[in-house]
């Protein structure tokens, strides 16, 4: 006999939902509680599934949510289901796919998605038929239910649905995929291109059987007005450029002058999609071949894209002019922080730092409000790793543009500008040098535009060109421009302090010992910003003040410098507990001026020494309980332990011999030789080849050493 609800039980159950709807804290709490205790009785899943698919008297966001806490209980319990629960569940949920509410649609195809994820495709037999003969309805609202369900399914199990373990339904879904290229409803359209789409990277095989039909079909779509297909097809010509470059390479003009125009598209999304194509055709051998004849037309394309929208504008709060440097930061602002080992920092002297490997990682840093990719930061890669493509072949297009852009007297086009200039640093370095010498004191100036995002921006390019600026004399530009960006460090806005921090630390992996004759007036300005800077800068202030110990070594080993610099470190260092990840910053950057200043770290390290034995020491201490009662304790952090070895490291490095009392004094052998037992062999090797004190230790204990296989 079908399942039916108890009037009562009914009742509460939508009052529970309604209930959660609720903003207030206190009632949210106890929806929370009450959910809890309903969910030990099994048939409560049935209440849900009811008010979802049936219950059409009730408000549709009442019945989607109903529909959302099925899923959570889904996805935490559906193990415990009883086998009566789930087959209704199931049985629900296929024969209401076609519910005129889209939101109830999507719901549904959402809960039909979590139920297959849980290993439930094999167990689920006639889910796939049954929705791909749903296709064939002419009730549109069943056909688009089904097809939105097949695209979650196919976006989540692309893999097992090409596999032997399904005996490979693909090679019925892909062909029936391809025939609703042609649906007079776009929506539908849009549903069988994005599915198919989930197949071209894996390969799968029934669509690389397929492939000619396919690419036929997208050419068809190419003029389609619906955007979300353009979307979804410049997507797929995107992906198929990667994989299968030879079906496209005959009809490569035709694609480029279509994604020429997609670029332009007046939906953002598409314009993004098509943009990706220009960064995945640079990795292309043929790239050079394919695209010489199309600079003149894409270039300027690009380098519109390169202009702040409306939108992107108002989401930095307007043109972001004013002094906002006391708002505390919201710990959104701040991004999640993972150790960085000091060794592989330091392989990178000598070499491109870190913030001129990649444009879309220093667009990061630049449009960091902006955290979402979008047209702005794919068109300035795209132009970045065409210009290493190019090399100075592409100058005669872009430097027209650039004069009227640098010097434009709106500020937003101006900033695009420099935002360019700062794109073709690396590629078109060696055509740009006759025109640096012009250039750069521009950008200086510009460092004190009234406008905080052309200030930014000034940053972030100089930085690009900091190796071509310390080459020459130094009171030509090196001078000016660590003057300008100390100002900047201290500038009234967080986003210009933020971009100022991060150039400086480039400008002293560049300039090395030449920043020494101007020592004492950078600790006075970074020193400075200890008291200025609001949580998140304060993590990148660390970072300049390690990369500035690393840069000029033992020349910061003066009483004047120590004087200044050590205090608000100290002050800071004793400030942050134990369990604070604002310590692998602060951590990383002790490491580097501890070897730095060498014996004149002397005062500072019996303190440092025993509060990194005791974060090693806590760290094993959760490492070992973790292991025998991993259901009782959380897995501990081992970055503590590992920043907590490097700063160690660094300690034995500048102090040399004037550690072994500390080492006397403190059970590290031990501790080190536990390490190895949790997975830390690099940092344990690290601190020995640091100090010959653990070498002498280390023969001694061979027999031990081998057991490990070190």
């Amino acid at each position: 006999m079908e399942w039916q609800p108890d009037e009562q039980g009914l009742q509460q159950v939508l009052q529970l939902l309604k209930d959660s709807q609720s903003p207030d804290t206190a009632t949210q709490r106890a929806v929370q509680e009450k959910l809890e205790q309903l969910n030990q009785f099994p048939d409560f899943n049935n209440y849900l599934i009811f008010v979802l698919t049936s219950l059409k008297s009730e408000d549709e966001p009442t019945r989607s949510l109903s529909g959302l806490i099925l899923k959570n209980n889904v996805k935490a319990h559906y193990q415990n289901f009883p086998p009566a629960v789930a087959d209704f569940i199931k049985r629900e949920c296929l024969n209401n796919i076609g519910d005129p509410s889209p939101l109830i649609r999507a719901t549904i195809g959402i809960l039909i998605t979590t139920i297959a994820s849980k290993g439930e495709l094999q167990t689920w037999p006639e889910l796939l038929p049954q929705l791909c003969n749903l296709l064939n309805s002419e009730d549109y609202n069943t056909c688009e239910g089904s097809f939105g369900a097949l695209q979650k399914i196919c976006e989540d199990s692309s893999e097992l649905l090409d596999s032997d373990a399904l005996n490979r339904p693909l090679n019925i879904m892909i062909p029936k995929f391809l025939q609703f290229f042609k649906h007079c409803s776009p929506k539908i359209r849009s549903h069988a291109i994005a599915c198919v789409n989930q197949f071209i990277i894996g390969r799968a095989q029934a669509l690389m059987d397929n492939i000619d039909t396919f690419i036929e079909s997208l050419f068809a779509l190419a003029g389609d007005e619906d955007c979300e297909v353009r979307k979804n097809v410049c997507r797929a010509l995107v992906m198929l450029l990667e994989v299968r470059i030879d079906r496209l390479i005959p009809h490569m003009h035709s694609i480029i002058q279509y994604m020429l125009q997609r670029t332009q598209d007046a939906d953002e999304n598409v314009a993004l999609e098509a943009c990706e194509f220009w960064l995945t055709l640079a990795e292309q051998p043929i790239c050079k071949e394919a695209l010489s004849g199309h600079l003149v037309q894409l270039i300027p394309i690009l380098v519109n894209g390169m202009k702040y929208s409306e939108i992107d504008i108002i989401l930095l709060k307007g043109d972001v002019e004013e002094e906002d440097d006391n708002v505390p930061d919201s710990e959104q602002d701040i991004k999640p922080r993972f150790h960085k080992s000091r060794t592989v920092t330091l392989q990178h002297e000598g070499g491109e730092g870190e913030e001129g490997e990649d444009i879309d990682e220093d667009e990061d840093d630049d449009d960091d409000t902006l955290s979402d990719w979008n047209l702005r930061k794919c068109s300035a890669a795209a132009l970045d790793v065409l210009a290493n493509v190019f090399r100075d072949d592409l100058l005669p297009h872009l430097l027209p543009l650039l004069k009227g852009l640098l010097f434009h007297p709106d500020w937003v086009t101006k900033e695009s500008g420099i935002l360019v200039l700062g794109a073709i640093a690396e590629g078109c370095m060696q055509g740009m040098v006759q025109y640096l010498p012009e250039l750069i004191p521009h950008l200086i100036q510009c460092l004190c535009d009234k406008k905080a995002l052309v200030r930014s921006i000034a940053c972030w390019t100089l930085s690009r060109y900091a190796h071509w600026v310390v080459s020459q004399p130094p009171d030509a530009h090196l001078k000016p421009l660590m003057t300008e960006l100390l100002k900047r460090i201290l500038d009234g806005n967080k986003r210009v302090q933020e971009a100022a921090c991060s150039a400086f630390a480039t400008l002293e992996e560049e300039a090395c010992t030449e920043l020494v004759p101007y020592l004492s007036f950078i600790l006075d300005t970074l020193v400075f910003a200890f008291g200025k800077y609001q949580h998140k800068n304060l993590l990148i202030l660390y970072d300049a003040i390690g990369t500035l110990a690393d840069s000029v070594g033992h020349h910061l080993n003066q009483p004047e410098y120590i004087q200044k610099l050590m205090p608000p470190l100290i002050q800071k260092w004793n400030e942050l507990k134990d369990e604070d990840k604002d310590l692998f910053p602060l951590l990383e950057c002790l490491s580097s001026v501890a070897t730095a200043l060498q014996s004149g770290f002397l005062p500072y390290c019996e303190p440092v020494y025993q509060r990194c034995v005791t974060l090693v020491q806590k760290t094993l201490a959760q490492a070992m309980m973790y292991s025998q009662q991993p259901d009782q304790y959380e897995a501990p952090d081992k970055d503590f332990m590992i920043v907590a070895l490097d700063l160690l490291s660094g300690l034995a490095e500048g102090l040399g011999g004037h550690v072994d009392q500390l080492v006397a004094r403190s059970n590290i052998m031990t501790l080190l030789f536990q390490c190895m037992q949790v997975q830390c062999v690099r940092e344990f090797n690290i601190f020995c080849c640091s100090y010959n004190y653990y070498i002498n230790n280390l023969i001694r204990l061979s027999n031990k050493l081998q057991l490990y296989q070190i």
